[in-house]
């Protein structure tokens, strides 16, 4: 059963009329007065052989299979190589309802929703849009803004058998006006390029390191990749390729997405993503608004060093 055809069928058990009077008619306070209710008195019934058959069976409330130890100290080597011209950020668990669906591509299906008009975190990069479009809306036009954020996610769909519905990524977010000439977009690319390459040749240097970059719009950034940005990376370990092929990520990024790659035994792992976004410019009203994200699963960083690549 789809996820539309279970919908159906409890909205044809409820009285007529029930679904608009929630969705459309009750103000947001009283709503969250109902839904709370209801959680109050579900919660009521609860015994504790039940939290303990939940905490065994529901992937969502699942301790990590991680240690914190090993992971307390990746991340704290993430933070150090960080430039000092990036903030970091420490979010809240919750973010507000529709951060992911109201500026891209996805389904709210995806995401864990609260009674109280927020969600649970499930991507940073998102959350850290908002923030930055804050922060820009406080600067000059010509300012920029950059920030990072390390932070469990929660994910509603089904993973494949291994994976958890939680885990760690250390994210980036920059923003920028456009300045023309894709020159604000070559700056955003040299940071985010630069900050990944240093760490991934200071963690996996053995692990064949590669950072692959995308261009899915033909634009003039392309050539500011080429006469600027690739010529400008230092000499290093971790090497930049073009991917010519990526399909995936078309409609969610723009203009060039990245991907972060490494070897483990016989096996190619993915570590990370990112690419150009509209998030800020939506978020702003100001379609000359630049946005770069990208991130790296730390968990998945852990297992390849801990396997020595």
């Amino acid at each position: 059963m789809t996820a539309g055809d279970a919908e159906r069928r409890v909205w044809a058990r409820l009285p007529d009329g029930t679904q608009r009077a929630l969705t459309e008619r009750l103000p947001p306070a009283d709503l969250r007065t109902v839904l709370l209710s209801v959680a109050r008195s579900r919660a009521a019934t609860v015994r504790p052989a039940d939290l303990l058959r939940r905490w065994r069976e529901d992937r969502f409330v699942r301790p990590a299979a991680s240690d914190p130890r090993v992971l307390a100290a990746l991340e704290a080597e993430l933070w150090h190589l960080l430039p000092d011209d990036v903030d970091g950020v420490e979010l809240s668990p919750v973010v507000p309802l529709g951060t992911c669906s109201a500026v891209g591509p996805v389904s709210q299906n995806r995401i864990v929703s609260t009674v109280r008009s927020t969600e649970v975190l499930s991507d940073a990069t998102n959350a850290l849009a908002i923030e930055a479009a804050v922060r820009r809306q406080r600067q000059h036009r010509t300012g920029e803004v950059h920030l990072a954020a390390c932070h469990r996610h929660l994910r509603a769909q089904v993973f494949a058998p291994g994976f958890s519905a939680h885990f760690r990524l250390f994210a980036l977010v920059s923003s920028a006006r456009d300045a023309g000439s894709g020159r604000t977009e070559a700056r955003l690319l040299a940071l985010h390029l630069g900050y990944w390459r240093a760490v991934l040749a200071a963690l996996v240097p053995d692990a064949a390191p590669r950072i692959e970059y995308s261009v899915l719009d033909e634009t003039v950034v392309r050539e500011r990749l080429v006469d600027s940005v690739l010529p400008g990376l230092p000499d290093g370990q971790t090497a930049v390729v073009e991917e010519p092929t990526r399909t995936r990520g078309r409609g969610y990024y723009t203009d060039v997405a990245l991907r972060l790659v490494v070897r483990d035994g016989a096996d190619e792992v993915e570590l990370g993503d990112g690419g150009f976004t509209t998030w800020t410019a939506q978020l702003m009203g100001d379609a000359k608004e630049r946005c770069l994200v990208s991130c790296l699963a730390t968990e998945r960083l852990a297992t390849v060093m801990r396997r020595g690549g």
